[in-house]
């Protein structure tokens, strides 16, 4: 089975002799290619994935021609987009990694009133550069075509006072006084917004709804910060 590398560069059509970027170089580098081995690439730009040939390999540059396209289906039909105060430790590496298997579109990270993890600045976006480059693994490594944007780190607050009206999409708020799930849309994508491990603050949680999002309930049992928006996620695309 050849390696799978997402390459941020447009690719196409047919024939297209390109060389790789760094990141991409660096993989094939490390699984020792030669020219001949077949590459399978994609660049997040449509559902396409392209079978490739290693033309060339030197010590900096991997050479590389496109071969035939097919197109795959492998995104949500109804969009999942995620909003989540970031938990501690290195849950939120885990948690990006198999919301991305799980067909998330966005991630949205975010701090709240008690938030263990707080990141501000260039630590910030070093975190978030990080955490973008779990995203891409993981696309590659099950088969999507879009790796799904890491947004920079915003508190709560301010996030939600610069969220646009609804265009259309469903918006819930994970929490477990919530007896249930609201009604599933027929239509449109859903945000979903989740609290860390002490929960968001009666405050936080009316002014979320203030901004139209319904509360969303799990069942009776009470799950960790990582845990349950990726329960909801996959209910979610086990529904389409």
């Amino acid at each position: 089975m050849s390696a799978r590398l997402y390459v941020d560069l447009p690719l196409g059509p047919a024939g297209q002799e390109l060389d790789l970027p760094p990141g991409p170089t660096r993989h094939a580098q490390v699984l020792r290619c030669q020219p001949g081995d077949a590459l399978t690439l994609f660049d997040g730009r449509s559902e396409q994935e392209w079978q490739a040939e290693v033309l060339a390999m030197g010590r900096s540059v991997v050479r590389v021609r496109l071969l035939s396209a097919r197109v795959l289906r492998h995104e949500l039909a109804q969009g999942f987009r995620l909003a989540l105060v970031m938990p501690a430790n290195d849950r939120m590496d885990f948690l990006v990694e198999k919301a991305t298997e799980l067909g998330v579109a966005a991630i949205q990270p975010l701090m709240s009133e008690r938030s263990v993890l707080r990141l501000s600045g260039e630590r910030a976006e070093k975190k978030r550069a990080h955490w973008q480059g779990v995203a891409q693994a993981a696309a590659e490594q099950c088969g999507r075509t879009q790796v799904p944007p890491v947004a920079p780190v915003h508190s709560l607050g301010a996030w939600l006072a610069g969220l646009p009206a609804s265009a259309g999409e469903a918006r819930w708020l994970l929490s477990p006084q919530a007896p249930s799930l609201p009604a599933r849309p027929a239509q449109g994508e859903l945000w979903s917004l989740s609290g860390p491990e002490g929960g968001l603050s009666a405050a936080e949680e009316a002014a979320a709804r203030a901004q139209g999002f319904a509360p969303a309930g799990l069942g009776p049992r009470v799950l960790r910060a990582d845990t349950a928006p990726l329960a909801l996620l996959a209910w979610w695309g086990l529904g389409q």
